[in-house]
């Protein structure tokens, strides 16, 4: 058979399907992503999305395949971040009307980045490894949300698979590799279905290397500390208040009294004191008078340097050597960007104009309590590659957030999830205090050892042990992944290119 008649064959396989029954199964796909991440965690479901997805493509045209991947970007978005519906309504006192209409622009541009690539890629590669192609097209898309208009790697396919036998990739080569394993499956378990028997081998190989992977990176560098996470569970709607700074003030200093003479290193969440660093300086040196010998203290707070810009900082009490100012601030939240076109439209909706500066990208890592840590303001921990960084230096990570603007919604165990998959990517245990959770203690490889309740006052104690030595991933980053990613895609357009070719070549033969 040649290859005119085998590009039929697969054809007439995949068949055609109707463009609502399309749309339909695309937004179910999106949705099962959803599901395959935390709180629901149904890992397994995230291979089975992407064979939905993969299912058919070569029978679609190019502009069908962009709708289908809009389709599937609306349904993970749409159902993954709803999150942003509460905290432009609940937090931000938007109408219910506008705060709807401000998501739903949010979730139709998200699912950009899926429409445009899946239409590139039915137009530029063939069927010829397909499987492959596709694959390593997801993963490009990824990498294009990771960095494109400042970056939103919320919600990457990887992410679900911290639980999965997949999850030993992650030291390895980071999300993004476990991204392309997961989709390499679906694909893979696609073609299989399609009695492509030498399929199975390959699939197979993705699921049992892990179990001959080692077990653990890194080392331990020193003795246990003990640790104690404050979660004050302030209100966010009076937190930037006279009466929110009184009951902040009130309820972390009460706290910290409350610990033990044991404890090694004491932390407060993001912005604990809802107040600059000046404007504090005389409450903190009563908690730093207050604390014992060999207690260390370490809070999230703003501060404003001589010429009037804002950071959102991480300082220490008591013998700690070092401040870290947050280098990746969230969009529309903390910053505004193209400012001078999106202005109007903020003060249209009568929205508040972010206004804080980016710390540099490379800031040297906190020393406390004879360990050196790394740090991840709220947002920053979703970046693997920035996280990788911090802990090239580091033998602890610690992650201080305010996740009350997500209220009740799946967003703070979204947040713990990617937290918990930075632990494992660099074989570090990883601190995460929050204002109302999940405050949590992480170890090495992203099992969480500790946790407070959400929603309520909470002093969260126990140990982490400093780690030496660097996981794959920690050296190399992100890149590696994203290569192998960029070559699979190619494969399919080399092969497209090729079978033009031929076909060129047949017409001149006849």
């Amino acid at each position: 058979m040649d290859v005119v008649d085998k590009d039929k064959e697969y054809t007439l396989f995949a068949g055609r399907s109707s463009p609502i029954v399309d749309c339909v199964v695309a937004l179910a796909a999106g949705v099962m992503t959803t599901l395959s991440a935390a709180p629901f965690s149904l890992w397994w479901l995230g291979p089975v999305a992407v064979a939905l997805v993969y299912w058919k493509i070569q029978s679609l045209t190019p502009a069908m395949a962009t709708l289908r991947g809009w389709c599937y970007g609306v349904g993970l978005f749409g159902s993954g971040t709803s999150w942003v519906f509460v905290a432009i309504h609940d937090f931000s006192g938007t109408g219910a009307l506008v705060a709807m209409l401000l998501t739903t622009l949010f979730v139709s541009a998200l699912a950009l980045f899926f429409a445009i690539p899946f239409g590139l890629y039915r137009r530029i590669t063939g069927p010829r490894l397909a499987c492959l192609s596709f694959a390593g097209m997801w993963v490009v898309s990824e990498w294009l949300r990771t960095w494109l208009l400042t970056g939103f790697p919320w919600l990457l396919l990887g992410t679900s698979q911290v639980d999965s036998p997949l999850a030993p990739w992650a030291p390895v080569g980071g999300v993004y590799l476990l991204s392309l394993m997961t989709a390499l499956t679906g694909t893979l378990g696609v073609e299989v279905l399609r009695r492509r028997w030498g399929f199975l081998v390959p699939m197979a190989a993705l699921w049992i290397v892990p179990f001959l992977l080692p077990a653990q990176w890194t080392t331990p560098a020193g003795k246990p500390i003990r640790v104690a996470l404050l979660q004050g569970n302030l209100d966010q709607r009076i937190k930037w208040t006279a009466q929110g700074q009184r009951e902040a003030i009130s309820i972390y200093t009460a706290m910290t009294r409350e610990q033990a003479r044991d404890i090694d290193l004491i932390v407060w969440p993001e912005a604990a004191l809802p107040m600059l660093e000046q404007e504090a300086q005389q409450i903190l040196e009563q908690v730093a008078s207050d604390l014992g010998p060999d207690t260390a203290l370490l809070t999230g707070i703003l501060q404003r340097d001589s010429e009037g810009r804002s950071y959102n900082s991480v300082i220490g009490l008591n013998d700690v050597q070092g401040e870290y100012q947050k280098a990746h601030l969230v969009p529309f939240g903390e910053y505004l960007p193209f400012q001078s076109l999106l202005a109007g439209t903020l003060a249209f909706f009568d929205l508040p104009v972010p206004r804080l500066t980016p710390g540099t990208g490379e800031q040297a890592p906190l020393h406390v309590a004879g360990a050196t840590i790394g740090n991840a303001i709220c947002y920053e921990i979703i970046f693997a590659d920035h996280v990788a960084q911090q802990a090239r230096n580091a033998e602890l990570l610690l992650t201080v957030s305010n996740d009350t603007w997500f209220g009740r919604s799946i967003g703070p165990h979204q947040h713990l999830q990617m937290a918990r998959l930075r632990a494992l990517e660099n074989g570090r245990h990883l601190l995460r205090a929050t204002s109302n959770g999940v405050t949590a203690i992480i170890d090495s490889q992203g099992h969480v050892t500790a946790r407070a309740p959400q929603f309520e006052p909470a002093s969260l104690t126990g140990e982490v042990t400093p780690m030496q030595g660097l996981t794959p991933f920690t050296r190399t980053g992100s890149g590696p992944a994203w290569i192998l990613a960029a070559v699979l895609t190619l494969l399919g357009l080399q092969l497209n290119l090729s079978r033009s070719k031929n076909d060129a070549l047949d017409e001149k033969g006849t």
